[in-house]
């Protein structure tokens, strides 16, 4: 009935080491070759590989940073981004708060500093950032044309509460915002969600309908896919916005959960 999976990383497929645990690499090995097993996150691609090598399935594609970059054969098939004067007019405002704002774009991320948000993320994700100015990133992308798949906001929750009212007054129909915790705001392009990025996975390289689609996630970036899919299904300690929409629930992420219902629905 189901050909092909999408789990959320973070909250849902990870354990308490934020790791993926034995008992899952070995669910996971066993779809190999049958039914696709797809990592889609906010994450960026370099924070999602090492995940995928120890599943065995670094030969699929990932979908980044909520939907906003799809890589196969590790080449983009879709890539949206926030503009780089979207941005400009961020650092500009941000100025005087000095927020943390982390820019990524593909496998490029550069931090302003090296401080306790940098080593936050460095130790959630794994992976190493550049430190670089934001207005030498600005005028580096310029030079490029190309402008940001993410940025991360990070900072007091007043300085952020802050930075979220002008973004959303300024461009309410360019940005989605993100608020994972107070102190977090991840900025995303408003046209891309993880259920537009399955839906073009799907139309365009492994011609499946959706409603024969899987999905696992936990938050409310998740929200849209597990609606939309065949089987949404919320891990047990997922937020109660998405409990609630959910096809089914399951055992909490760092119990499993996601490796558990694959075995209990497809009787590996």
């Amino acid at each position: 009935m189901f050909k092909i999976i999408f789990s959320d990383i973070d909250g849902t497929l990870l354990n308490a080491d934020r790791d993926v645990s034995e008992y899952t690499i070995e669910t996971i090995k066993k779809l190999k070759d049958e039914i696709p097993f797809i990592l889609i996150s906010s994450r960026m691609p370099a924070a999602m590989r090492h995940l995928q090598q120890k599943m065995g399935i670094e030969d699929l594609p990932l979908i980044s940073y909520n939907g906003g970059l799809i890589l196969v054969d590790d080449e983009p098939i879709s890539s949206t981004e926030i503009p780089i004067e979207i941005l400009e007019d961020l650092h500009v405002h941000n100025k005087n708060m000095d927020v943390h704002l982390s820019l990524y774009h593909n496998d490029e991320w550069y931090v302003p500093r090296d401080d306790f948000w940098t080593r936050r993320e460095i130790n959630n994700t794994k992976v190493n950032p550049e430190i670089k100015s934001n207005q030498d990133v600005i005028n580096h992308w310029k030079d490029e044309q190309k402008g940001a798949h993410k940025i991360m906001a990070m900072g007091e929750e007043e300085n952020i509460d802050a930075i979220f009212r002008f973004l959303e007054n300024n461009f309410p129909d360019d940005l989605h915002l993100y608020r994972s915790k107070p102190t977090y705001l991840e900025i995303a392009p408003r046209a891309i969600s993880k259920l537009t990025a399955v839906e073009h996975l799907l139309q365009t390289h492994y011609q499946f309908p959706l409603s024969q689609s899987m999905a696992f996630g936990d938050n409310y970036n998740d929200v849209e896919m597990l609606k939309g899919v065949g089987l949404g299904i919320a891990v047990g300690n997922a937020k109660p916005a998405v409990l609630e929409i959910a096809h089914m629930v399951t055992h909490p992420g760092k119990e499993d959960g996601v490796a558990k219902s694959i075995n209990e629905i497809l009787k590996l």
